[in-house]
């Protein structure tokens, strides 16, 4: 995707660190000061190959283990994944843009001494791609693509960059991306990724949510954020959701030729739960496959129109397709309405579930909220799920299933069934550790 255009600027307090941001990211720092921000950084040895031949393979591949120690020297409590031979990547939150630049800034400076290699002084040429936005302004997946275009520019300009994104997705032309989605739905431009849902006490996957992408061959990758919006004002969005629905139900049935009949959930925009031509053509879709497919839908999408919605919901669960209420907690919940929808499943928002375990309040919150979805007969899903300290306090609380980058970033059809395959292929105790163990090249097929 091509970078927005970003002004380069040198800081004395970073070191060698490069800072990039947007004229809007400047004028928006005031405003996201008061906020914590959240980073995703990837630490390259830019030398492993030559280290590799000095070195040997098998020592060369124990190279990160020295990167992820010495980064454990600075921050105890950070968790790192493997992002290649030479790389890994991890995440942060500040409590400002300035403590990013700063904390990258010391790790940058850190890795200038020498490690000792098997009582050997050799120095690692380390860059660090990083992008940081304010907390929950920017998509997960976002933060990740722009920290390994950082990267490359870390490669090139052999220094680390840290990419600021304060200013959100470069402004698309609203009026372009309309004229220009229904071909792309016709060409094949849009693709699905799918997130799998772990049922904690089983440690086991029994779900994924599918969502949508839009690979537009100008502007790169377009995340639903900015075209979802303008698929609806379009009048759009029941052939877009309908196209979506066709492939998931195809996917569906590719896992379960795999042995993996898992419930394939789709998000259905609250425009849609009004439509009656739209809900029959989905009934009469799934009932023809047999597919397991469940639908997301937020409780603002109800409120729009509530007894329309339900009866439509109801319509919608009478044929099969399970229904989870999305984004719980995130917009106005309303119990009166909670208790009419034929959900079998609640998804607490990653807004609670991502201060879990720093929070005073969210952990009350949650739990009261498993309690309430228990009492209301539906299982319960935490989205935004990264560490497994999280993951332990909410199987204390009784969370049925957990989603997030713990378990797997969205992937394509492809690689969740390597993902599918590599579980089943772990015996025994072997499932659980598997299960956050998986190699950078099963994300990078996504």
């Amino acid at each position: 995707m091509p970078s927005p255009d970003h002004a380069v600027i040198p800081s004395a307090e970073s070191g060698g660190v490069r800072n990039t941001r947007t004229a809007e990211g400047r004028a928006t720092m005031a405003v996201a000061a008061d906020g914590r921000w959240h980073c995703v950084c990837i630490v390259e040895i830019v030398n492993f190959l030559a280290m590799r031949r000095l070195l040997g393979r098998v020592r060369a591949d124990r190279l990160r283990d020295d990167v992820r120690t010495r980064l454990a020297q600075h921050c105890a409590d950070l968790e790192t994944t493997v992002a290649g031979r030479e790389a890994l990547e991890f995440w942060l939150d500040r409590e400002s843009y300035a403590d990013v630049l700063l904390t990258i800034a010391e790790l940058d400076a850190m890795f200038v001494a020498p490690f000792d290699l098997d009582n050997e002084s050799h120095r690692l040429e380390i860059v660090i791609g990083a992008a940081t936005a304010p907390l929950h302004t920017t998509e997960d997946v976002r933060l990740v693509e722009e920290a390994e275009f950082a990267l490359d520019e870390a490669r090139r300009e052999q220094h680390s960059v840290l990419r600021d994104l304060s200013a959100g997705t470069a402004a698309f032309d609203r009026l372009t991306l309309t004229r220009e989605l229904p071909s792309a739905i016709a060409k094949g431009e849009m693709f699905l990724q799918y997130q799998p849902k772990v049922h904690v006490r089983k440690m086991a996957i029994n779900s994924a949510e599918a969502l949508v992408r839009w690979q537009h061959p100008e502007r790169g990758l377009i995340l639903p954020g900015d075209f979802i919006t303008v698929a609806e004002e379009a009048n759009q969005i029941a052939p877009l959701t309908l196209w979506t629905l066709d492939r998931v139900i195809s996917d569906q049935k590719i896992l379960v030729a795999d042995g993996r009949d898992l419930t394939l959930f789709i998000n259905i925009s609250g425009k849609l739960l009004g439509d009656a031509a739209f809900v029959a053509e989905a009934c009469a879709k799934i009932q023809g496959s047999g597919a397991k497919i469940g639908f997301e839908i937020t409780e603002t999408a109800v409120i729009r129109d509530p007894e329309c919605a339900i009866a439509n919901l109801q319509t919608l669960a009478g044929v099969g397709i399970s229904i989870a209420i999305d984004d719980y907690g995130a917009g106005l919940s309303s119990l009166a309405y909670l208790k009419q929808l034929p959900a079998r499943e609640l998804k607490i928002d990653k807004l609670f579930v991502s201060q879990l375990t720093s929070s005073n309040r969210d952990p009350l919150i949650v739990r009261s909220t498993i309690d309430l979805a228990h009492a209301l007969d539906m299982e319960v899903t935490a989205e935004g799920v990264e560490t497994r300290a999280a993951m332990a306090l909410l199987t204390v609380m009784g969370c049925d299933m957990i989603q997030g980058y713990l378990i797997s970033r969205p992937i394509s059809i492809d690689a969740l069934r390597v993902f599918l395959q590599d579980e089943v292929g772990s015996p025994g105790d072997q499932v659980r550790e598997a299960m956050f163990s998986r190699p950078a090249s099963l994300w990078k097929s996504a």
